[in-house]
């Protein structure tokens, strides 16, 4: 066996399970590793300004790719940083790899104030992370990336933890290198699979409801095949965009706070399949008990929190998609025309026109405007929130959402990580004023790694879903909501990006329309009014 550092064995590892690159910030005890990295050149390393931003880079650049995204940072302060976005890699079910230093091992327990010493800091990461360990010898930190890897790529994707002394990254000893595996997805039960069709073949008004599960398994064609052997239209989740075309016949949208196509549809239906969703929010409070409900999904903790379901499927979605596809081999007695799915489409479409008419003009400009397969990462931001209803996605990987977390500022940096790892396609990240400034320091990460996102910053000098609250359930007594606001686009300019400042939202055609072929990331500041949000 070859005789290595830790730090070596780390790299080696991380190259062997097929990373290409790795987000992180510098720091004395992971010194080792970046050596390592430097050395071996098989890795990219790309340096951020903030533990946080390295995090949220992994997660995008793994949710529009499907691989897993790695950062690296130091205990303590670092990796407390990163734990916001490792708690939205959670939420958004996405495979991140966080590998922290750790104060050298004759520290840990004693409490002596050693550089950047927390306590257990394991149990920090423990209700945000699939699985975690800390590797005390150089020996064994192969195993260790192999270890995690695996629960990264099996069941429900979500985030690990890995931290490693600082003594063991500069340990040498004698190290065996393992070769990745592919672990199979989980298969679905026969005796499930085939109660789940004959459900489905007897249905009436079947509705199918995708979540986000769909994306992660790579199931969106196997969904559309079967929604239209089905002729089933289908609803997603904000998360579950791009599981079927919005521009399919058979696509309603996507459902957000009771907004949608799901309280015309579901209330309907006789035959409901979700598919990879915790479908555990508005839609359904209106199911009623002759309704059946079909529940496919990875994480079978997730079926036993949500509603009883007349048949539940612990498997893979693509798997047990595909299962139903071979059950189904004919169509089925529904009775959905394609009148009537067109109709619900054009009353969800009159209805978002009526409350958001100038957020829907922006989202129909962005699509007309953009290459089909551009990403588009939505922020917490009154337009965004608009975009999980209203922006039509065309393929799978190509909407991001930080799910549940809703965390302010994720959006700029998990658009860098989008296009570290989809560098030929667009990338826009839809940011509200304030939630720009969390990351807008990025921007001297963005220009010289030539990450060429463009960033849409919707300024109205508030944030504004806290002021909304605000002026609906206070009387209008607001604090702590207005913004003071820098020049985005002159201080995109200095830091070497390209800044344009619009005076109204109608000029945003012309404006992406400039930057098509930039060679340099973009920052676009389009002023609005302070505007309703869908709840």
């Amino acid at each position: 066996m070859p005789v290595m550092t830790g730090g070596e064995a780390l790299a080696a590892s991380l190259a062997a399970e097929g990373t290409d690159v790795v987000f992180g910030l510098p720091g004395v005890h992971i010194m080792e590793a970046l050596d390592a990295i430097y050395r071996q050149q098989r890795i990219r390393w790309i340096t951020v300004r903030h533990e946080q931003t390295a995090a949220y880079m992994a997660y995008g650049y793994a949710r529009t790719t499907g691989r897993v995204g790695v950062a690296m940072v130091v205990p303590g302060p670092g990796a407390l940083n990163a734990a916001a976005a490792i708690g939205t890699a959670y939420a958004g079910s996405a495979p991140v790899l966080l590998v922290s230093g750790q104060v050298e091992s004759h520290h840990l327990g004693k409490k002596r104030g050693a550089l950047h010493e927390v306590e257990d800091q394991l149990d920090v990461f423990r209700p945000i992370t699939k699985w975690g360990r800390r590797v005390l010898a150089a020996p064994e930190i192969p195993g260790a990336v192999h270890e995690a890897m695996h629960h990264l790529r099996t069941g429900r994707p979500r985030p690990v933890e890995m931290e490693i002394p600082k003594d063991v990254m500069e340990a040498k000893a004698e190290v065996g290198l393992l070769e990745p595996d592919g672990p199979a997805p989980a298969a679905p039960d026969p005796a499930a699979m085939r109660a789940a069709a004959s459900a489905l073949a007897a249905a009436r008004y079947p509705v199918i409801w995708a979540g986000g599960g769909v994306i992660s398994s790579n199931a969106g064609e196997d969904l559309t095949r079967l929604a239209e052997r089905l002729a089933a239209p289908v609803i997603t989740t904000p998360e579950g965009k791009g599981s079927i075309r919005e521009d399919h016949p058979l696509s309603l949208g996507a459902a957000f706070h009771g907004f949608g196509p799901a309280r015309r549809t579901l209330r309907r239906a006789d035959m409901i399949l979700a598919v990879g969703s915790r479908f555990n929010l508005g839609p359904t409070s209106g199911l009623s008990s002759d309704q059946k409900l079909v529940r496919i999904d990875a994480d079978a903790d997730e079926i036993r929190r949500g509603p009883a379901a007349h048949t539940a499927i612990v498997a893979d979605a693509r798997a047990a998609l595909r299962s139903l596809l071979e059950l189904l081999p004919g169509g089925t007695g529904s009775n959905w025309t394609p009148s009537v799915i067109r109709e619900i489409r054009k009353q969800v479409l009159a209805e978002l026109e009526q409350m958001a008419p100038v957020q829907l003009s922006i989202l129909r400009t962005l699509r007309q405007e953009l290459e089909e397969d551009a990403i588009v990462v939505s922020g917490t931001n009154n337009v965004a929130y608009w975009a999980h209803l209203a922006f039509p996605v065309l393929r799978p990987r190509a909407y991001l959402t930080s799910s549940y977390f809703a965390t302010l500022g994720y959006a700029f940096p998990a658009a860098l990580g989008a296009k570290t790892g989809n560098p030929r396609s667009q990338v826009v990240a839809l940011c509200g004023d304030g939630g720009f400034m969390y990351a807008l320091p990025e921007l001297a990460t963005a220009v010289p790694e030539q990450l060429n996102v463009v960033v849409l910053v919707f300024a109205d000098g508030y944030f504004g879903s806290c002021l909304h609250h605000q002026q609906r359930g206070y009387n209008g007594r607001a604090i702590g909501t207005r913004l003071h606001n820098p020049d985005f686009a002159r201080v995109a300019e200095d830091f070497g990006a390209r800044g344009i400042k619009l005076s109204g939202p109608d000029e945003l055609g012309p404006a992406l329309r400039s930057v098509r072929d930039a060679t340099r990331p973009t920052v676009i500041e389009i002023p609005l009014p302070h505007m309703p949000t869908p709840f």
